[in-house]
């Protein structure tokens, strides 16, 4: 988030006029005057001390005034103000928290069902649109490959490394093979590489049974792969949350960034450029509000993201996007939440192999 040193010092009276306004605006998505502020808060200021403290918040770049209107609506400075004033006040109703975690107890112990069920839950609690990757290892470690025989020549890999990564593609053999000798191939594999690393597995001795190398050769090329990518699968949700909200009713920008959510390769390029780096440490919380000057694609809108997972070993990102309007009150503590939640549950994935 950026910084807010290069901004004039407010006022408290001045700071209470712009937390209120921008809490309503979230909320009615209509520009606020003075007159709303005056009649709807129980606040001790006249409707001209109102007007001249608003005209002011906008001579210091934190409301704006849409042509057509007498109102004001925050700026992404005057947004800024209003996360850095509740990052760390807002939490989570510990019936929300209960909800929350009995779901992910009560699902299968299974990354992909888990990295579903987070994207479900953020989506529904923000009532933004949830990206989720799955956890990805810099440094992968075999745990075990299944070789499953589907039919003729053609044979399903399903390649798991510590931490819980999966990958699985389909081969066609030079010729037919029974399931019997793919399961003696897959006992000797697990054997020999259980826990190792690519650079271990890649230094071994070719293997003398011709189908034994052939499929330590795909084992690494997909490890080889899997080191090279920053962050794995990216899951979504939500998507019809968005779409009746003004913003991407009216901007062709905002709607540029809704098509992001339909090219997974875009949104995995986006959350690795967001994550470099320190800024992606485990536990951390980024909001990027109007792309930050960075991102084009987001100048209409605000993400919160966060990175979890165990550092070193094995971690992903989630996060929400929505209009720079989005409830940021409800959807920090939910993406810390889960973030903690996931982080939890990947540990003890870990742990327990």
């Amino acid at each position: 988030m950026n910084s807010m040193t290069e901004l004039p010092e407010l006022t408290e009276r001045q700071k209470t006029l712009l937390l209120l306004i921008i809490r309503d605006y979230i909320e009615s998505a209509q520009p606020i005057g003075s007159k709303r502020l005056a009649e709807h808060y129980n606040i001790n200021f006249s409707s001209a001390t109102i007007r001249n403290e608003m005209a002011a918040l906008a001579e210091m770049g934190y409301l704006r005034q849409p042509h057509t209107s007498a109102g004001r609506v925050p700026t992404e400075d005057g947004y800024r103000f209003f996360v850095s004033q509740m990052m760390h006040q807002a939490e989570l109703p510990e019936t929300v928290q209960r909800t929350i975690s009995h779901q992910f107890h009560q699902s299968p112990p299974d990354i992909e069902q888990w990295m579903t069920l987070a994207a479900s839950v953020l989506a529904h609690q923000s009532q933004g649109v949830s990206v989720v990757t799955a956890p990805h290892a810099r440094k992968a470690k075999y745990k075990h490959v299944e070789l499953i025989s589907t039919q003729g020549r053609q044979v399903l890999m399903v390649l798991v490394l510590l931490g819980g990564e999966v990958s699985q593609q389909f081969l066609t053999l030079a010729e037919p093979v029974s399931q019997e000798r793919l399961s003696q191939t897959v006992t000797r594999l697990n054997g020999l590489l259980a826990g190792l690393a690519l650079d271990k597995i890649a230094s071994l001795p070719a293997r003398s049974d011709a189908l034994d190398q052939d499929i330590m050769t795909l084992i690494i090329q997909d490890m080889r792969r899997s080191a090279d990518s920053v962050s794995g699968e990216v899951f979504t949700d939500g998507l019809t949350n968005v779409l009746s909200e003004p913003e991407f009713k009216e901007t062709e920008e905002a709607r540029r960034a809704l098509k992001m959510f339909g090219e997974p390769s875009t949104l995995k390029a986006l959350l690795d450029r967001t994550t470099a780096g320190g800024k992606g440490r485990v536990g951390g919380l980024q909001v990027l509000i109007g792309g930050e000057g960075v991102w084009e694609e987001l100048r209409e809108c605000s993400m919160i993201i966060a990175r979890y997972g165990v550092p070193g070993m094995s971690t992903g990102t989630l996060g929400v996007f929505g209009p720079m309007r989005m409830s940021y009150a409800r959807t920090i503590p939910t993406v810390r939440y889960v973030a903690g939640l996931l982080s939890d549950l990947v540990n003890d994935t870990i742990a327990g192999e």
